[in-house]
């Protein structure tokens, strides 16, 4: 195998392809390699790298601009990590023709880059805050800053200024998406937009509105941003982000998702410390009753299904997800996806915590997967094995009697470990409980979520 591995990357090597231009397991390649702009037109005056594989705008060395994709796109996912100091701006062109042109009016258009929780920018026109398309498609701005961990303000969804955000962006025909820390702020189909200024808010023609293909690019308005890990995938004119194939269990699994509602799924309330199996166990039918209609409620208010996917709404303090049925020795699949830096979620084993769930890339710099609220037994995971924030990771977990192994992505992160009791460390692990999917104040999604009773 060695040798195969070898010769492999020998003869990628001598096609002048770098490991960095290869797809990943979601068919995404990296649009910039960390090193330099290769690969990128326009502006390159302006734009330079720092430490840490970073792309910025620096405008102290030229004079702005746009710097595009030399390649150009048509139909296409792009997934990127973006900083702002207070008061930025910059913004995203899309099948933009021409680095010298403006590709607000003469691409298909502008996703507006910008630090709009900055007190700059508190009187601005509804299509210039942060993910619009720009003069055309106002972004969502409903951010009461409380419900999720603190956001710039303003009604914004992005973070305070100095931190990173994750953004995925979605062009495929005539449709635009942009999903910001995990908050779909713009859904957006244009078709029916003229582009002539007859039936835009701004008032202003947008000629390229309907361009079919383009460059991509940053768009520099002389203020210092910073992006890091952008990648792109290219799809078909028809592609549907769900793959047809979710949510289909293996021979042998069931799946307790079934991609389309919550189906098998109950809520999990913290109150009167309903979330801890003793008090469960030791209430009376009527108060479990009355307690779990309460958190039926919390579920489906900070719950949904997107994408073919369970979407947790990042709701502060918010509420779990816990299978209908217990379950006693299993092997399961989940597959998840966090979607903000430093995110953090985790798997409930027989109503317990954790096999846990973070951005092991940005904070704590320890991999997923590993039983976190242990204190006698290993708590942390053998190894990073966790993709990039925004795409999917597959854990599979085994447990018999309180011995649990994980493996994330094929790597082995915890091998046949005693899960403690979170709850009473003086008792072993419930022999029989529910499966939990925890939140924990972060957007998330999980999908492939299939299970085999031992």
């Amino acid at each position: 195998m060695k040798k195969l591995l070898t010769g492999l990357f020998a003869a990628i090597a001598a096609a002048g392809v770098s490991l960095a231009e290869l797809p990943d397991a979601e068919g995404f390649v990296s649009l910039f390699n960390g090193k330099d702009l290769t690969g990128w037109i326009g502006a390159t005056d302006s734009y330079g790298v720092e430490p840490g594989g970073i792309l910025a705008c620096q405008p102290g060395r030229g004079s702005g601009g746009n710097l595009l994709t030399e390649k150009e796109y048509e139909n296409f996912i792009l997934r990127f990590e973006v900083c702002m100091p207070k008061n930025a701006n910059n913004g995203l062109g899309i099948r933009t023709p021409a680095p010298n042109v403006d590709s607000a009016y003469h691409g298909m258009c502008e996703l507006q880059i910008l630090d709009d929780g900055g007190d700059q920018y508190t009187k601005l026109k509804e299509y210039q805050y942060h993910g619009s398309v720009y003069g055309i498609v106002p972004s969502r701005r409903d951010s009461d800053g409380k419900s999720l961990k603190p956001t710039a303000g303003n009604g914004s969804y992005l973070k305070p200024a100095g931190q990173w955000n994750f953004e995925e962006v979605r062009v495929i025909g005539s449709r635009i998406q942009v999903i910001l820390n995990g908050i779909m702020i713009t859904d957006a189909d244009i078709a029916n937009i003229k582009g002539d200024g007859s039936d835009t808010p701004d008032h202003r023609a947008h000629p390229g509105l309907h361009n079919k293909r383009g460059h991509i690019g940053w768009l520099g308005h002389g203020h210092h941003v910073q992006w890091r890990n952008i990648r792109i995938k290219e799809v078909p004119a028809d592609y549907k982000v769900s793959n047809p194939t979710d949510n289909i269990p293996p021979p042998g699994f069931t799946a307790l998702f079934n991609g389309k509602d919550l189906t098998n799924w109950k809520g999990v309330t913290t109150q009167e410390k309903f979330d801890n199996p003793k008090v469960r166990q030791a209430a009376t039918p009527e108060k479990r009753a009355e307690m779990q209609k309460i958190a039926d409620e919390q579920m489906k208010a900070h719950w949904h299904i997107r994408d073919n996917a369970l979407f947790f709404d990042g709701f502060r303090g918010g509420y779990s997800l816990a299978t209908v049925k217990d379950y006693k020795d299993f092997e399961m699949y989940v597959d998840w996806r966090i979607m903000s830096i430093q995110g953090d979620s985790g798997l409930y084993l027989r109503g317990s915590p954790q096999v846990q769930i973070w951005d092991a890339h940005n904070q704590w710099h320890i991999g997923s997967g590993g039983l976190y609220n242990n204190q006698k037994n290993p708590s942390q995971a053998l190894c990073i094995a966790d993709n990039l924030v925004g795409s999917w990771n597959t854990f599979y977990v085994k447990m018999v009697g309180d011995k649990v192994t994980v493996t994330l992505n094929g790597k082995l992160v915890v091998d046949n470990v005693t899960l403690e009791n979170y709850w009473d460390r003086k008792i072993p692990i419930f022999p029989v409980e529910q499966i939990e999917l925890q939140c924990h104040g972060d957007p998330i999604e999980f999908k492939n979520i299939y299970i085999r009773e031992l």
